[in-house]
């Protein structure tokens, strides 16, 4: 189980840091910020997540994962002018990253708390915040303004892991079917506009009404 979880681990930061030096091209940043901000997507959900979940945080005790995105940032340096659209291809790098890392995240918070609200609450974070912080850096709309289905996927996907993992389907069909879950919201977001229903703002109660 452990061993499959970490591959998903490792994808998702992996992914994630992809989109963070896809951003970077598109806002013409030096290699440095290519690392910076691949690093700081690539890690800041799962970072948030081992702080709130009140464990070591996982890059600190395991260096790989800065050099995954260090190797990726520079990856995506040499090559991103080669791609025709960065933009779509940053929507769906993006999108497949959340649904790994909301699998990865929810995970790590069933197996410290055992409490599957926790899980899936750490799955959404792990799979949102590290897109959120590298939009709000580079001056981009973020998930939270946002109206299509961004965060919603990642807790569909995390509700849908738990809810196997509860049930006794072995880990690997649930980290799978939790991801496809997650990625297909995403990519009718991305697709068809998906949306949820929005508020909409109604005119006040006249004030000589009691």
């Amino acid at each position: 189980m452990t061993s499959y979880i970490t591959i998903f681990d490792y994808l998702g930061v992996a992914l994630f840091a992809a989109t963070g030096a896809l951003t970077a091209s598109r806002r013409q940043l030096d290699i440095l910020g290519f690392v910076f901000l691949a690093t700081l997507t690539g890690v800041g959900g799962g970072t948030v997540r081992d702080l709130i979940l009140d464990v070591p945080v996982f890059w600190v005790q395991q260096h790989a994962y800065l050099i995954v995105c260090i190797v990726t940032a520079t990856g995506v340096y040499f090559t991103a002018p080669l791609l025709e659209s960065r933009y779509k291809v940053l929507l769906w790098l993006d999108a497949v990253a959340l649904s790994v890392y909301a699998v990865a995240g929810a995970q790590k918070g069933f197996q410290i708390t055992g409490s599957p609200v926790i899980a899936i609450l750490t799955g959404a974070m792990t799979g949102t915040l590290g897109g959120i912080l590298r939009d709000v850096l580079a001056g981009e709309a973020n998930a939270v303004t946002r109206k299509e289905i961004y965060i919603t996927a990642t807790v569909l996907g995390a509700a849908t892991f738990v809810t196997l993992r509860m049930l006794g389907v072995p880990v690997l069909i649930d980290a799978l079917l939790g991801g496809c879950v997650a990625f297909a919201a995403r990519a009718g977001a991305i697709l068809f506009g998906w949306t949820l229903p929005a508020y909409r703002a109604r005119a006040g109660r006249p004030t000589d009404q009691p």
